[in-house]
């Protein structure tokens, strides 16, 4: 079992933003596994730093909750991801290992090469939570 801890960041309409690390064919949720000692809040700071040279409140994290897929990039693996709705402060880009980044529609990303953490858990979730159809209090907090 990997355990990794990844970021859901949305933007004002509602989009995902979706990374491809470097070397590898899959979007997925910027995030990583925790160093030793480090916590949730504090391994994700720290692989947003390197992946979007960009930063979040962790006073505002959001828990969502914890999710498990086949790994993308670990044939025969398993990976657990503690996942947090973040909104990002500064601007993201593309830094260190991150190849591409896009802000999908949870709905239409069906195009894009997705990791199955993505695919079968990440999507379904920000679809259920923040989409068309959410109750209005879980509505995503306005672009920072």
């Amino acid at each position: 079992m990997i355990e990794i801890v990844a970021a859901v960041i949305l933007d004002g309409r509602g989009r995902v933003l979706l990374v491809r690390k470097r070397g590898t064919g899959k979007f997925m949720q910027p995030g990583g596994k925790r160093e030793a000692g480090e916590s949730d809040l504090a391994a994700l700071a720290r692989e947003l730093r390197e992946e979007l040279g960009c930063g979040f409140d962790p006073a505002e994290a959001r828990w969502l909750g914890r999710a498990r897929a086949p790994a993308a990039n670990e044939p025969g693996e398993t990976v657990e991801a503690a996942l947090y709705l973040v909104r990002l402060t500064g601007d993201a880009v593309a830094a260190a290992e991150i190849d591409a980044m896009v802000w999908a529609d949870p709905a239409q990303a069906g195009d894009l090469a997705l990791a199955p953490l993505t695919e079968q858990a990440v999507l379904p979730l920000v679809g259920k939570l923040f989409g068309p159809a959410a109750p209005a209090s879980t509505a995503p907090p306005p672009p920072g």
